[in-house]
């Protein structure tokens, strides 16, 4: 694969993971959505469906890695160069917040209807309950559109949450998902992981929202911080490092498992 196909295809193919995964969050948060509270379930299908859409646009280009632990599992396992490993991540990156941007102007509406409505915004830390940057809390009450956060804040269980479910998916790829050339997703392998990803969020999903991609929280939560939003409150940078570095532990863990037991 060429840089030009592996910054395409990963750019491309993560704006669309996140636009899709970003789209169903802020359908259930947002006021005036019409998908407003749908739900775990439409959640854990919704992030399927964007992972499946997003690596069919992309397996034919660039593998459709679209997230930096699985370009680690791969490079461990022999199927990617360490020498490409730089651009996928940050072509990944790009894509991530250029996804978050989008699924900003798709709720443009929806995000001024919710962060300025009374009743929301009176449980937020405040002046008069509303989020100033002085009093912000840890985090925002869009957060959740943009990145992950865990239901039960303790740095331990949250990383090894994310270890493990990120373990999950990189093995299923490894052993499932990875096309002819091994180099990436193929046809089929896009499918299986899709369905990988719905199952670690109903199952491994409900302590911290499982990330299991550093781009799809990191990226995000960097839009976040960035998009002029009303009462947005702050952007949880204290735990942004955990879904971060999580995922990179269990696709390590994964890649090396996988060399010991399947190679």
């Amino acid at each position: 694969m060429s840089s030009s196909d592996i910054f395409i295809g990963e750019t491309i193919g993560t704006a669309i993971l996140i636009l899709l995964g970003g789209g169903v969050c802020a359908a259930v948060t947002l006021k005036r959505s019409k998908a407003q509270n749908a739900g775990w379930l439409a959640i854990t299908f919704g992030w399927g469906f964007a992972v499946l859409t997003g690596a069919y646009i992309a397996s034919g280009v660039s593998g459709a890695h679209l997230n930096p632990a699985v370009t680690l599992g791969l490079a461990i396992q022999g199927g990617t160069p360490w020498s490409d490993v730089p651009l996928y991540i940050a072509s990944q990156l790009l894509g991530a917040m250029i996804g978050a941007v989008l699924v900003w102007a798709v709720y443009y509406g929806q995000f001024h209807a919710h962060l300025t409505d009374p009743e929301i915004m009176r449980n937020q830390p405040g002046e008069e309950g509303l989020v100033d940057q002085a009093a912000a809390p840890k985090a925002g009450p869009v957060l959740g559109v943009f990145s992950t956060g865990p239901e039960i804040r303790n740095a331990v269980q949250n990383m090894v949450t994310e270890i493990i479910a990120t373990a999950v998916l990189i093995l299923a790829i490894l052993t499932q998902g990875l096309n002819n050339e091994g180099n990436g997703l193929g046809t089929l392998g896009a499918l299986i992981t899709s369905l990988v990803v719905v199952g670690i969020g109903l199952s491994l999903g409900g302590p911290t929202g499982y990330a299991i991609n550093p781009v799809r929280d990191l990226g995000p939560r960097i839009v976040h911080a960035l998009l002029p939003l009303p009462n947005k409150g702050g952007s949880d940078w204290g735990y942004a490092w955990v879904p971060v570095v999580g995922p990179l532990i269990g696709a390590a863990l994964a890649g090396g498992l996988y060399n010991l037991a399947f190679a």
